[in-house]
């Protein structure tokens, strides 16, 4: 049993030559827009506030700059992987061709995590900007189906909130709001309570991007160019309306003290940049369309490399602003960006402008997320690894109609009863995973096929591949130990399912073990 036979690169390009049975649809413009629609999200409009809250305070700047440095190397890795091997399934694929079957099957199994668990987390935040927003119209959603469950909200009214500067309705109770809540004259116990049952909203969205993946990837992605539009102006408003309203005193101190483990100071914005790395994996998800992609030798780095730099010029930006309009303590919100719009002044049409540009831009990220991850399932069933049916292609969409609609319900089920900062956490140490494969991976292949023609090649790669590999591994020591439990949990239940299937189905250990077939090309 060989467990780390690899694909060749050369088999590998001339399959996606020769496969059609995905449409090539997507030009660099739907590349790059793919990217930024997944990029530009949960990182600005959900975790700018919580991990300023919990974790780092104004240095929330420095989290997203630690983070973005990380995955411009993984994203120059990335690269010279999507254009060599234009495929879908993403890392997977790279690494069944550098590091062997057992080792793709492990990032494959990451990134169903990855993939599924970032739809779960922007559906959460997504659900936080829809009731917002009823709720400023007068429609109310009842509390018990608009949180994960076990959540205990409580109602703040109008005048407590007003007198402890902060909005008013079904919040989430804990013991920071506890005391702000006494220190204004109320007992908490005296105001009506209720435990979530389950979110609601959330198993909506998630529903209504899945019909949208169904039906095809061309409709797919001109509505994702379009929300793209909206949510990029919006963030641009926000940055030139709130701009002005900046106290520099908000800023001070810009470290907060070290209050314990992973509570501002140093570790505090390593563990926030762990965090907000969940914000960047768009480019990742834009690998996984190679198939896709009309020109995907030219256009795959034009998409992840451009759509990464976009997004973190704008994430450094709009976190400064939130944390220089509102006190850092004051942003751990359903909606920050909005919360910060108000305190600026912004007008209520503004707070609702930015609201429904954030529903529209979470629309987006969990339409990019569902997407990668059904293509990760597709690849890996074509590979034999996973049972034939999930690979199976509608035949007028020209979609994997199957797969999308069985991973829509689990991240729907899912997304109804986690918190935004549980499924963020898990996302992000599944991507960071996949970077420092992906980093290793690119090192491998210079030294076992240094000749193969590479339409992009990482530059100071002996520089570039070990620093994302060696980034990603200290953000990954950063997240807490609950995140990996629960890592170890999924990759034990993977190697359960690829040694009671995969390994007696993989299309490579049959082909290898035909009789009078030739060695498979390493």
């Amino acid at each position: 049993m060989n467990l780390f036979r690899r694909k060749s690169v050369t088999e590998l390009q001339a399959e996606a030559e020769t496969d059609t049975s995905l449409k090539r649809a997507l030009g660099a413009l739907n590349l790059t827009a793919l990217g930024v629609g997944a990029i530009i999200g949960t990182g600005i409009f959900v975790l700018t506030g919580t991990v300023a809250a919990q974790n780092a305070g104004p240095a929330v700047v420095l989290s997203f700059i630690i983070a973005g440095v990380a995955s411009i190397f993984a994203a120059l890795c990335y690269s010279e992987f999507a254009s060599l091997v234009p495929m879908a399934g993403s890392a997977y694929t790279y690494g069944y061709a550098t590091l062997g079957e057992l080792f793709a099957w492990i990032i494959g199994w990451d990134l169903i995590l990855e993939y599924a668990v970032g739809a779960i987390t922007v559906a959460i935040g997504w659900s936080g900007y829809v009731v917002s927003l009823l709720r400023s119209w007068g429609i109310s959603i009842p509390a018990h189906l608009s949180a994960a469950r076990g959540t205990e909200l409580i109602d703040v009214p109008t005048a407590l909130a007003a007198a402890c500067k902060m909005r008013p309705g079904w919040v989430a109770f804990n013991t920071g709001l506890g005391e702000q809540l006494k220190a204004a004259g109320t007992d908490p116990a005296t105001l009506a309570h209720v435990t979530a049952v389950f979110n609601l909203p959330a198993v909506i969205i998630i529903f209504l991007v899945t019909a949208l993946l169904v039906i095809g990837i061309k409709e797919s992605a001109n509505f994702n160019n379009l929300i793209v539009m909206i949510k990029v102006a919006v963030v641009l408003l926000f940055i030139g309306g709130a701009i002005r309203a900046i106290n520099p005193a908000n800023w001070h101190p810009f470290i907060p003290p070290n209050t314990g483990p992973q509570h501002f100071g140093w570790p505090g914005i390593m563990a926030g940049a762990g965090v907000v790395f969940f914000a960047y994996i768009g480019f990742d998800a834009v690998s996984t369309a190679a198939q896709e992609a009309k020109n995907p030798q030219k256009d795959m780095p034009i998409g992840i490399i451009g759509s990464l730099l976009i997004c973190t010029v704008l994430y450094i930006i709009v976190s400064a602003i939130a944390t220089g309009v509102v006190p850092y303590q004051q942003l751990d919100v359903p909606d920050p960006i909005a919360e910060a719009a108000d305190h600026a002044g912004m007008g209520s049409w503004m707070t609702t402008l930015i609201k429904l540009g954030a529903i529209a831009g979470l629309s987006s990220v969990i339409l990019v997320m569902l997407l990668g991850q059904s293509r990760v399932f597709y690849s890996m069933a074509r590979d034999g690894l996973l049972p034939p049916i999930v690979s199976k292609v509608h035949p007028r969409f020209h979609t994997p109609w199957i797969t999308s609609i069985v991973t829509g319900l689990i991240v729907a089920i899912f997304s109804a009863i986690f918190t935004v900062r549980e499924a963020g956490n898990l996302c992000s140490i599944g991507t960071l995973l996949a970077f420092v494969i992906v980093s290793v991976g690119v090192i491998v292949l210079r030294i076992e096929q240094p000749n193969l023609p590479r339409k992009f090649k990482t530059p100071w790669v002996w520089f570039v591949a070990p620093a994302g590999a060696i980034s990603a591994l200290v953000l990954m020591i950063a997240l807490p130990w609950t995140t990996w439990r629960r890592l170890i949990v999924w990759f034990v239940i993977g190697i359960v399912v690829y040694f009671s299937y995969g390994v007696r189905n993989s299309k490579l250990a049959r082909s290898s073990a035909a009789p009078g077939s030739t060695p498979v090309p390493k």
